[in-house]
């Protein structure tokens, strides 16, 4: 069976129709320039019904709005922050870097009322291997770590992409580890006099 071949020619109108055509569109646009879109939130309903109008943003004076329950950039109230070291542990991609050291004095309360008895001279998350998971903030007891609406943070250097949070300087964090120290060696020598003295009375 032969296949017949049909061939379309296009016209001298056809192509003064197709000029037409986008130059409407063109000039349509043209005249509501000067209107624009106004933010909304992706979820909302009316989000897709903006025909009209400027959609091009003057980035980064004007950007869209996120939703809420958005997950982008954490961020870790570190006076909230009891070092339970859950984030870290729940963690599926070992991001959050976390060093403790208890106290020996009494360093307050969180803002929902939790006791704190550790420091956290180290408390890093590296960005550039989150995943962006959430997984995270839904295992923190105190709600000191949160995902923010911030999504655009590029870096030329990626050591940039870590993270510090922490209540303590190098220098503190060595003062109170030589406390913590100084602490238990005297708890091992008044355990081990008590230990003397109760083997002497017997």
């Amino acid at each position: 069976m032969e296949k017949s071949i049909v061939k379309h020619k296009v016209g001298f109108w056809d192509v003064v129709k197709s000029l037409v055509s986008g130059a409407r569109l063109t000039l349509h646009h043209f005249l509501h320039a000067d209107k624009r879109r106004k933010p909304v939130y992706v979820s909302d309903d009316s989000y897709f019904e903006q025909t009209e109008g400027l959609v091009t943003l003057t980035y980064p004076y004007e950007a869209l709005p996120v939703p809420d329950n958005g997950r982008y950039r954490l961020h870790n109230e570190i006076d909230d922050c009891i070092v339970c070291d859950l984030c870290a542990k729940v963690c599926p991609v070992n991001c959050i870097t976390i060093e403790s050291v208890k106290a020996t004095e009494d360093i307050g309360v969180t803002s929902d009322g939790t006791k704190k008895r550790l420091y956290a001279p180290t408390f890093d998350i590296d960005l550039a291997k989150c995943c962006y998971c959430g997984l995270c903030t839904t295992v923190c007891p105190t709600d000191c770590l949160t995902m923010t609406p911030v999504y655009d943070f590029p870096e030329v250097d990626i050591k940039n992409m870590v993270y510090h949070f922490t209540d303590l300087s190098p220098e503190q964090a060595q003062e109170k580890k030589q406390l913590l120290e100084k602490q238990q060696e005297e708890m091992a020598a008044a355990k081990a006099a008590a230990l003397a003295a109760r083997k002497q009375q017997g």
